[in-house]
């Protein structure tokens, strides 16, 4: 019941993403994707995941247990915390601070989470910014990333 009930709110939340990200337009457009496609791309897979967890078989918990509760909240509270750091820090070291206690709050020892989040900001940043064209901010990394 707890997975349904978590699925419901990330199709809700996905929906309210998407819909929010609708207005984000660039006043000046000479970049091929846009500053909307990556809020899309979380919603899709926020609401497919979600739709993933109502739809699925599941063994008929009635409750959630309390330890898995605890990953999940510090989960979300690491996602305000990037949202609020990620102009300031820039994208791969926000990106990097918010892996760290994700990781640790579903198993990965500090170094894993610390490793997984070096290289989760600097692949999706190179990704982005270089592959794609997609402005993210560099925050006090921006002597060494060639910062905007």
């Amino acid at each position: 019941m707890s997975d349904r009930l978590l699925g419901a709110v990330c199709v809700a939340l996905g929906a309210g993403m998407a819909w929010a990200a609708q207005a984000y337009t660039a006043p000046i457009s000479y970049e091929p994707v846009g500053p909307r496609a990556f809020p899309l791309l979380l919603a899709g897979l926020m609401a497919a995941a979600g739709a993933w967890l109502v739809i699925k078989p599941g063994p008929g918990e009635l409750r959630a247990r309390l330890p898995q509760l605890k990953p999940l909240a510090l989960a979300v509270a690491a996602v305000f915390v990037y949202a609020g750091l990620f102009e300031a820090l820039g994208f791969p070291l926000a990106t990097t601070l918010m892996a760290l206690p994700v990781g640790m709050a579903f198993g990965g020892s500090w170094k894993q989470a610390l490793a997984g989040g070096i290289g989760l900001g600097l692949v999706l940043y190179l990704l982005f910014d270089k592959a794609l064209d997609v402005v993210l901010p560099t925050g006090v990394l921006s002597i060494l990333l060639g910062g905007r």
